[in-house]
């Protein structure tokens, strides 16, 4: 099954921080009034803005065990948007060293209420929204690396996909199987009226899926995000289970 973090927790900390890099160098590159067509209504101001609040968010949600209701959203007086963010990440990071990854931290996920579930959401929060800055920054994209990217496909499946649609009470129409394939890795996301589900899966077993999509870690994992269109990756089978399946993932990761 999905879900649990392919690289260790180190390798996740160590890409937060890089990628809180790339994201603050990128907006440098551009004003902050520049628009960002990835996030439609977004200036790269208001997405600095809007993870240096999600850091706060999820430390939030560690030390107090529930969701937080309040949280500080905006710099304080004289505070710069690239700082207001770096010191988010700075209380962020010191709460999830300061513990073992698999010890409790309260999450919104059910199935890893644990740090490195933590860890590894902010990771790929900031990956994804890095690659946002840039495009709109230009000219164009540092690369992700692939073991971040393989385990970002695998995230989206299991949280985004596999949990956050029920969460919404959102379903498949008819029930459809997608394989998707990078880097030796396989697994199958099925939708319809009774479930939601994605899972790894054997070769033989996605030979069976209805469609079958293909291609690098960083294009698919930029595709399941809707970051990029559908040249960037290789369709096999029925376009209608891959339709579906897209249009899905756009009401979970809105």
């Amino acid at each position: 099954m999905p879900g649990q973090a392919l690289i260790d927790h180190g390798r996740l900390l160590e890409a937060l921080s890089t990628e809180a890099e790339l994201l603050t160098g990128a907006a440098r590159a551009a004003p902050a009034g520049t628009p960002v067509p990835a996030c439609p209504g977004f200036t790269i101001g208001e997405v600095i803005r809007h993870v240096g609040g999600v850091y706060r968010v999820a430390r939030l949600w560690i030390t107090e065990g529930r969701r937080p209701w309040e949280w500080q959203q905006d710099p304080e007086p004289g505070q710069s948007l690239e700082d207001f963010l770096r010191a988010g990440l700075a209380e962020l990071l010191g709460e999830l060293t300061a513990h073992e990854p698999g010890s409790f931290a309260a999450s919104w996920w059910p199935a890893d209420r644990t740090y490195w579930f933590w860890s590894r959401r902010m990771a790929h929060e900031t990956t994804i929204h890095r690659t946002d800055v840039e495009s709109a920054a230009g000219p164009g994209l540092t690369e992700i690396a692939e073991d971040i990217a393989v385990d970002g496909v695998d995230e989206v499946l299991a949280v985004w996909f596999g949990r956050r649609l029920p969460m919404l009470g959102l379903s498949g129409t008819t029930t459809r199987s997608v394989a998707l394939r990078t880097a030796g890795h396989t697994w199958i996301a099925r939708a319809g009226p009774e479930e939601t589900v994605a899972w790894h899966c054997s070769t033989a077993e996605a030979e069976r899926a209805e469609a079958i999509v293909s291609g690098s870690p960083t294009s698919l994992y930029l595709w399941l995000w809707g970051r990029v269109g559908h040249h960037a990756v290789t369709w096999d089978g029925d376009p209608d289970a891959i339709a579906q399946l897209w249009a899905l993932l756009r009401l979970a990761t809105r």
